[in-house]
């Protein structure tokens, strides 16, 4: 098979030099034929079937072949059905593609023309389509003058393929196979689907394709294959008056009454999943390169002002990649849209690059900080994948890490470069914590995952392929150098542009290049799943290091890692670094150190700045100085992040006790990083949820140790001040549960004294203030509101309700608003539910799509059972674009047995709706994960049991996983003797 691919590559040679040259490429393989090109044809996903419409008799529609009459027919073609792949015998080589989407009908029609290699005997050609109608009288096959009419066509749905046969073998070499077709613009966000908006209080819909991973067969039949890459010339039949985008520019348009016709320059080779065509009524703003790429984003009519900021972004963007891989992009022009129902954050499609709302758009009034760094870092993101992933293409979907760990690592390269400010890297370790939680568990995945069934590609978009990923990729660069990494993956994408690779691919030219052992090395991190958990003790002078798998279970596994080991002792000037190959090995501190031992007991950090993708574990000795370092503020940020978060999932895994934790914790005290204050946040919100279950009695106290944490982490920060003499500063508060005693606020240091929090930031911006200290202004009330206190909880009340008033008040600035709206939340029952109808007002009067969401989050904090199942329902109503339901889904543990009951009672609506697809995976893993006992376990598993999905399976064991580990947790903090005094010294301990 491979002699008769590489004679396909060769007479497709020049076809591919012609975008070499545009690219500037000087690449090594000037034959066309290499060996890491185009060799498998694969199978995309399998997504559910959705009835199309009813079709005139001479089309056929997949259900037409369930009936016995075709049960013969069937039976002859099944040794093509439940293939993992495609069969290889025919290649597809240039698209011509006709498209005519009825917007009032949401119907559409097309008609194909494909090129195909015949590179072996055959009388069949199988091929990907779903969901579409198919007349079998247009199926033909033309080749030297010659037209073949098909005898036989079959659609298969469980299969999502087309068979055809032919009276007579097919001859080899290039032949065109063309026919028409039929569909529906559905409203699952798949395929060629609809998606409504707005226009001058009309409503009206748009036609827009999404095809990744495997949804290209639904708008036309086609090899949707990563491998199968091909050209494409795109024609389109639209209403006159609208704005149609595909892939490349528009060469031409003909009028013809109502309608138009528009033909596009045929695209550069490219795999299916990445073809785009959007149809609506959009604005524009424009820029240009400085090679001259025209970059234009679209929204809808009157927001084009919102769209600014990321064409800014996008233009530097394309600069800076531009040099980093040695490779221009490759493209004459690069289009990126808006759109209101989008299920993903966004698709890199060549060329046409589409987006959510709120990943692509900013308001200068009305965005937060945060959605602006996520504008920023999404951009940067798919404008990466215009090299790793469109240029040079996965092979198959067991390498989707090579597309995304790699978009998400150098969307990180890229926002730093633009916005050095946002010290982004450090903010990075959040994706590799994520990428952490989820490989600590059994059902876990390799980042290398097979792939046998189409229908299993879906749920591996996930924290593996993306933060995992990225982070083994972050590993890489650090022990190899970034200047030597660099030069390896310009080398990288210049071999491999315009063709496909595999991960092998990557670490042979990395290794050729370095010199390192790169295969051997990485092939421990994305073979098998999971990490190691390095043990770390001290014992006369000597390191004893051992490693062993972590599970969050509390288990070891049987994995074992090649280890990039990088210690620092007392000083980072005192650096070591070694491979650890062995479960164990020792290392002898004085060799390391020499005479400079002679200084006592110095502090020893392993994995110095978070660069390895694997846990510590230090003995007490080490433990102790390590906490005593933090106090000193001897270690950098990104090291202080990496032993909480360390800390934290050991607690988690019963590995540590909770004891232990709190402790650690309370060295963060004076603690001034954003990002390490984020996750100081989230884990003693994590721990607050589940002491509520493990021992109530305690949460009092240690609500109030976490506000004290707090406050004393911003009464040591001065860049700011506030004016603690304001009639609310100088409030008196009497104790209760939950709330901070104000005995003084002229007494700064006076325990429980929250004001100095406010001190730092306050609630209101300050001029020439950092984008760090926009963001964690509303990180810190947000969670000062969700433990109780009492002026917190007050002054979010006063602003909402001038905010009521006046829209357009300045004491509500973007930043504040989810601080406020859970404030406000919190205090909503049954009987005083004000504030939430005035949140659903103003969810419903905006047409910002990230202050619905904003919204939907905040509603979700409310602890009334009886409301939140109302608003749950609410989710589900024609108010909320689905993709947006799964942000109200993080309910208060108050009402998670209520979103449980919602979820049984309302789970065959939602699999209708959504369909397969990683939405609905959310409602799964949100409502299901929180719970903590083994019962309510073994119930989610019976519920599930007569509902099982593919597509649902492995988020359904993680969550039943996450649990049985909840369940675990709690019932060790249960049989910590000291945890209760511990936790009151804590909270009443004075600094």
């Amino acid at each position: 098979m491979r002699e008769n691919m590489e004679a396909m590559q060769s007479s497709h040679h020049a076809e591919l030099e012609q975008y070499r040259i545009m690219l500037n490429l000087a690449l090594q393989n000037q034959t066309g034929q290499p060996s890491q090109s185009s060799q498998n044809f694969t199978v995309n996903e399998h997504f559910r079937n959705q009835a199309g419409p009813s079709q005139p008799s001479y089309f056929l529609h997949m259900s037409n072949f369930t009936q016995p009459a075709m049960a013969e027919q069937t039976q002859k073609y099944s040794e093509f059905k439940g293939q993992p792949r495609l069969p290889k015998f025919a290649i597809p080589k240039r698209y011509d593609l006709k498209l005519k989407p009825d917007l009032t009908t949401c119907k559409f029609s097309g008609s194909v023309q494909i090129s195909v290699d015949v590179v072996s005997d055959t009388k069949f050609l199988v091929l990907n389509a779903a969901e579409l109608s198919v007349n079998p009288k247009s199926v033909k096959f033309t080749s030297n003058n010659k037209v073949a009419e098909a005898v036989g066509v079959e659609l298969s749905e469980h299969d999502e393929i087309m068979v055809i046969e032919f009276k007579e073998s097919l001859p080899i070499g290039v032949g065109v196979l063309s026919m028409e077709f039929e569909g529906t613009l559905n409203d699952r966000m798949k395929g060629f689907y609809r998606s409504s908006y707005e226009h001058n209080g009309v409503k009206k819909n748009m036609a827009v394709t999404q095809f990744e991973p495997a949804d290209a067969r639904r708008c036309f039949p086609c090899w949707d294959e990563p491998a199968c890459k091909a050209t494409f010339k795109v024609t389109l039949e639209v209403p006159s008056e609208l704005v149609a985008l595909s892939n490349m520019p528009v060469i031409e348009e003909k009028l013809n009454g109502d309608l138009k016709t528009v033909y596009y320059q045929e695209s550069p080779i490219m795999s299916t999943y990445l073809v785009a065509v959007v149809v609506g009524l959009f604005d524009y703003v424009e820029d240009h390169t400085s090679d001259g790429i025209i970059v234009r984003v679209y929204t809808q009519v009157g927001k084009t002002s919102q769209g600014k900021f990321a064409l800014d972004v996008a233009v530097k963007t394309l600069g800076l990649y531009k040099e980093y891989f040695e490779v221009p992009y490759s493209l004459p022009k690069l289009d990126m849209i808006a759109i209101p129902d989008f299920a993903a954050g966004a698709m890199e499609n060549y060329g046409l690059v589409t987006y959510r709302e709120t990943a692509l758009l900013y308001d200068d009034k009305n965005s937060a900080a945060a959605n602006k760094q996520r504008v920023a870092t999404v951009v940067a993101h798919e404008l990466a994948h215009q090299w790793f992933g469109n240029l040079v293409t996965m092979e198959w979907w067991t390498h989707l890490w090579l597309n995304e760990g790699f978009a998400t690592w150098v969307s990180y390269l890229a926002a730093d470069s633009l916005f050095p400010e946002w010290q982004i890297w450090t903010q990075f370790l959040d994706e590799s914590s994520e990428g952490l939680r989820l490989d600590g568990l059994a059902e876990s995945h390799p980042i290398e995952v097979d792939i046998n069934h189409a229908g299993e590609i879906d749920e591996i978009f996930d924290a593996i392929s993306y933060r995992k990923g990225a982070s083994v990729i972050r590993m890489l660069q650090s022990y190899l150098g970034p200047e030597s990494f660099q030069r390896a993956l310009a080398i990288y994408i210049q071999k491999y542009a315009c063709s496909n690779a595999k991960t092998e691919d990557l670490w042979s030219v990395l290794q050729e290049e370095s010199g390192e052992p790169v295969n051997k090395l990485m092939n421990s991190w994305t073979k098998q799943q999971g990490y190691p958990v390095v043990s770390v003790k001290i014992k006369d002078q000597v390191l004893e290091f051992e490693q062993s798998q972590f599970l969050l279970s509390g288990s070891h596994g049987e994995g074992q890692w090649i280890v990039p080991i990088t210690l620092c002792c007392g000083s980072y000037d005192a650096r070591k670094r070694f491979l650890l190959q062995t479960k164990s090995e020792s290392l002898n501190i004085k060799e390391f150190l020499g005479a400079s031992t002679s200084s006592g007991s110095p502090w020893i950090k392993i994995n110095v700045d978070q660069t390895g993708f694997f846990r510590v574990k230090y003995d007490e000795d080490l433990s102790a100085r390590i906490r005593n370092a933090i106090e000193r503020k001897s270690l950098s940020t990104s090291d202080k992040y990496g032993i909480l978060d360390d800390y934290y999932a050991l607690s988690m895994a019963c590995q540590q006790s909770l004891t232990s934790l709190l402790t650690l914790m309370s060295a963060y005290r004076e603690e001034l990083d954003y990002t390490v204050l984020c996750n100081l946040i989230s884990i003693s919100s994590k721990v607050a949820r589940i002491v509520a279950d493990a021992a109530p009695e305690l949460l009092d106290d240690l609500k109030l140790f976490f506000i004290n944490l707090f406050q004393n982490s911003a009464e040591h920060d001065h860049r700011l001040g506030f004016p603690l003499h304001s009639k609310r500063a100088n409030r008196k508060v009497q104790f209760t549960p939950c709330c901070i005693i104000v005995k003084d606020a002229e007494r700064n240091c006076e325990r429980g004294h929250l004001f100095p929090v406010v001190m730092r930031l306050g609630w209101d911006p300050k001029q020439g203030e950092s984008h760090l200290d926009a963001m964690l202004r509303g990180e810190l009330l947000t969670t000062l509101a969700a433990f109780g206190h009492d002026i917190t909880l007050d002054e979010a009340s006063r602003r909402f309700q001038i905010f009521l008033d006046d829209r357009n008040t300045p004491v509500f600035p973007p930043d504040l608003r989810r601080a406020v709206y859970v404030a406000v939340v919190l205090k909503v029952s049954k009987s005083n539910r004000s504030s939430y109808d005035s949140l659903l007002k103003i969810y419903r009067e905006t047409d910002l799509s990230q202050e619905k969401t904003r919204i939907l989050g905040s509603l979700a904090s409310c602890r009334d059972p009886e409301i939140i199942n109302e608003f749950l329902n609410f989710l589900l109503s024609s108010e909320v674009r689905s993709q947006d339901a799964v942000f109200g889904l993080s309910v208060s543990r108050e009402a998670r047995e209520t979103a449980w009951n919602w979820l049984k009672e309302n789970w065959d609506h939602l699999s209708k709706t959504y369909g397969a697809g990683f939405l609905i995976t959310r409602f799964i893993s949100a409502i299901v994960s929180p719970f903590t006992s083994y019962e309510k376990a073994e119930e989610v598993e019976q519920f599930f049991a007569s509902r099982m999905k593919p597509y649902i399976a492995r988020t359904l064991k993680q969550s039943i996983e996450r649990v049985h580990i909840n369940s675990a947790w709690v019932k060790s903090i249960q049989t910590e003797k000291h945890l209760a005094d511990v936790v009151k010294e804590l909270a009443y301990r004075k600094y």
